[in-house]
């Protein structure tokens, strides 16, 4: 079962332990150089002195493990050219990358970076950690499905060892 097959009942929220707020932020980081153009050395600075762990606007931003997010921010910058291609592969062939939202496009970027550069992670976790993401900015819907859909056929692909018996086909199909 993947991390959307559970009935929404069936689902705690809990809240994101510091990994799980590099994450989120790593995310909202690639947002912003996506959208504003600034550049990766800025952009985490910005988020390490100004946000991580922080009251911003009233509201007070949780600790996150900095050095995690600086090697999600640096390896998505870093693997952007090989990234997109894997992320492209796991898409249906009528919807391409460049028609995906920014933000869900930042979501694919971190987590196929981090099933393509953190080993130490295990594929499954990856993909439950970028559904909550996803979640955190979209609720319920169909990009939460995308993302676990996406994530779900790129690890099968990129981490054959860890679906013994379960290899994708490009739609996500499970073949034997």
């Amino acid at each position: 079962m993947t991390p959307v097959d559970k009935a929404p009942a069936e689902r705690a929220v809990r809240p994101a332990n510091q990994r799980g707020v590099a994450r989120l932020a790593a995310v909202q980081a690639l947002y912003q150089m996506d959208v504003g153009g600034a550049p990766l050395t800025e952009v985490v600075a910005e988020f390490e002195n100004f946000r991580l762990g922080k009251e911003v606007d009233g509201d007070q931003y949780r600790d996150a493990d900095a050095a995690f997010f600086r090697d999600i921010m640096a390896g998505v910058v870093r693997e952007q050219r090989n990234l997109d291609p894997a992320i492209h592969t796991s898409l249906s062939a009528d919807w391409p990358l460049s028609r995906i939202d920014v933000t869900l496009r930042a979501i694919l970027r971190c987590g196929t970076y981090e099933l393509v550069g953190r080993r130490d992670v295990p594929a499954r976790v990856v993909i439950t950690e970028y559904v909550d993401v996803a979640r955190a900015f979209f609720g319920i819907g169909d990009e939460i499905k995308l993302v676990n859909a996406v994530l779900d056929t790129a690890a099968r692909r990129l981490r054959p060892d860890e679906f013994p018996g379960e290899a994708p086909d490009r739609q996500g199909q499970r073949n034997g």
